[in-house]
């Protein structure tokens, strides 16, 4: 089994996983509202979400742990894992119910590389927004509606840090710019 980055404190993390047997994690709309509502309620006590995007057979999130003393205050420090654990045991539960299926619905415990620095963070949230073209879920990025890219961009209320995702490619127009150079070059795929 490959190493896998802690959980620590303060730091910047790309979470990703893929569905068991290559199966689909979400077969309809309601499943991507669903994962997205179980993200809310279960993650953003631990987490800051910069980023996500859920793709039928997979998903990636780009998040921030929140500091020790923010965490301390619901569950001891070496419990920061838990919350991700019953995101996505709530998750497979509904699905397993839902579908009369039984068994794991993810491929194995969730995968999470440690961001270590500005430039890769933008990456990794350029990434995660372009990841339904680079797996041909659509033919542009900007038309996947399960990415956070719109909501960044939207004037809506959101839990997304949209002004430190704004300060850090400075500012939305440098933002929106990032994106569609990477995507018009075709070079996205440099990203893993």
């Amino acid at each position: 089994m490959e190493k896998q980055d802690i959980l620590e404190p303060d730091c910047f993390y790309h979470i990703f996983n893929r569905g068991n047997n290559k199966e689909n994690l979400f077969i309809e709309d309601e499943n991507y509202l669903h994962f997205l509502k179980l993200i809310k309620n279960h993650l953003t006590a631990v987490a800051e979400i910069y980023t996500y995007c859920l793709m039928k057979n997979h998903f990636h999130l780009v998040l921030k742990i929140k500091s020790k003393e923010e965490i301390e205050k619901l569950l001891s420090i070496d419990k920061i894992h838990q919350p991700f654990s019953n995101l996505f045991n709530a998750y497979t539960k509904a699905i397993n119910k839902k579908y009369n299926r039984e068994g794991s619905l993810f491929k194995v415990r969730f995968k999470r590389e440690r961001i270590n620095s500005e430039d890769y963070l933008r990456n990794v949230i350029v990434y995660t927004h372009l990841n339904p073209v680079k797996h041909k879920f659509k033919d542009n990025y900007i038309d996947y509606k399960y990415s956070s890219y719109n909501s960044i961009l939207s004037e809506k209320p959101t839990l997304l840090l949209r002004n430190d995702i704004y300060d850090l490619f400075g500012g939305k127009e440098n933002f929106i710019y990032q994106h569609n150079e990477i995507f018009r070059k075709g070079n996205y795929e440099d990203f893993e």
